[in-house]
Formats: structure tokens, C-alpha cells, sequence
């Protein structure tokens, strides 16, 4: 049996909460999870309670931006035509509002302004 924790708030998590996805909705789930700098768990408990998610760039974050762009490059270079139901480029979308939004706002300041 695993080690009981409470979470930030001093509660007891004793509750186990289980739901079925497509692999696709995994897919995008655990990149969604991965950019945010949060754990499933708490990346999954925000979104269930429409609470905001702040991300924190850092390297890992960035890091893991770059090779995940690095392959939906590969595959577009694999792909001849992409139907729009892919989720290709529903990915693509995600990331460039994501990186927009991690870019500083005033093109003179650097980042450490921010």
C-alpha cells in the first residue's frame, strides 16, 4: 500500500477517482500534463475544478517543447496530405499559444523582467 500524503491544503487524498480515454485523448492529456509543470493528479484535479493553471517555464518544460516539436515536424514531413481530424494539428495549436504565452510581451524587456 503507498505512503498516505495530504496535499497543499492539508488534506487527506483517501479517494481514488478512475476514467476511460482513447489513446489519442492520452496522447494529448500527457502533453497537456508535461507542459504544465504539475503532476496528472493535480494537472487532472485543476481542469476538474476550472481552477487556472499557471505554467512555470523552465528547461525541463522547454526542453520538452522542443522534442515534441521536433517530432510533429518529423511527422508532418511523413505525412503528404493531414485531415483535419488528426490531432496533429490540434497539438500544434496548443504548443504556439502555449509558447506565446511563455514569450515576454514587450520586445525591448528580456524575460527576467516578467
Amino acid at each position: 500500500m503507498s505512503e498516505k500524503n495530504r496535499d497543499n491544503k492539508r488534506r487527506w487524498r483517501s479517494i481514488s477517482v478512475s476514467f476511460r480515454v482513447s489513446p489519442q485523448e492520452l496522447d494529448t492529456i500527457n502533453m497537456m500534463v508535461l507542459t504544465s509543470g504539475l503532476t496528472k493528479q493535480d494537472y487532472c484535479t485543476k481542469r476538474l475544478l476550472c481552477e487556472d493553471i499557471v505554467v512555470q517555464p523552465n528547461i525541463r518544460i522547454q526542453k520538452y517543447l522542443r522534442d515534441y516539436l521536433l517530432s510533429l515536424t518529423e511527422e508532418l514531413k511523413r505525412l503528404e496530405q493531414i485531415d483535419q481530424s488528426t490531432d496533429v494539428l490540434e497539438n500544434i495549436k496548443y504548443l504556439l499559444e502555449l509558447i506565446a504565452k511563455l514569450s515576454p510581451t514587450d520586445e525591448g524587456g528580456d524575460a527576467s523582467d516578467s
